[in-house]
């Protein structure tokens, strides 16, 4: 499994967004996935990577957390989860966006 975190530099949810990440990667036992933490730091390379939003997690290449409308660019992404919008998926949401890689 190869888990890629894309962030623009400033954004605020960079740790807790890798936090949740190694967290959801233990709780699946996939220490052995590969992580390559990447920095989107342009607006053309927004654009290049298809980048909906800071933080953004792609998983063997595919965006498990697909957007319905993309704002995209360097702007901040919002996630919904259980506990209304967040600017980082729960732990238990990256666990099943994650699974199926396993």
């Amino acid at each position: 499994m190869r888990v890629e975190l894309l962030c623009s530099p400033d954004c605020p949810n960079r740790q807790p967004a890798r936090q949740r990440l190694d967290e959801a990667l233990v709780a699946l036992g996939a220490t052995d996935a590969v992580v390559e933490a990447r920095s989107v730091a342009t607006h053309e390379d927004a654009e290049a990577l298809g980048f909906p939003g800071s933080p953004t997690f792609r998983v063997d290449g595919h965006d498990p957390f697909p957007a319905e409308e993309t704002v995209g660019g360097l702007s901040c992404r919002i996630y919904h989860t259980p506990d209304g919008p967040a600017g980082v998926p729960t732990v238990e949401q990256l666990v099943r966006a994650l699974e199926p890689a396993r």
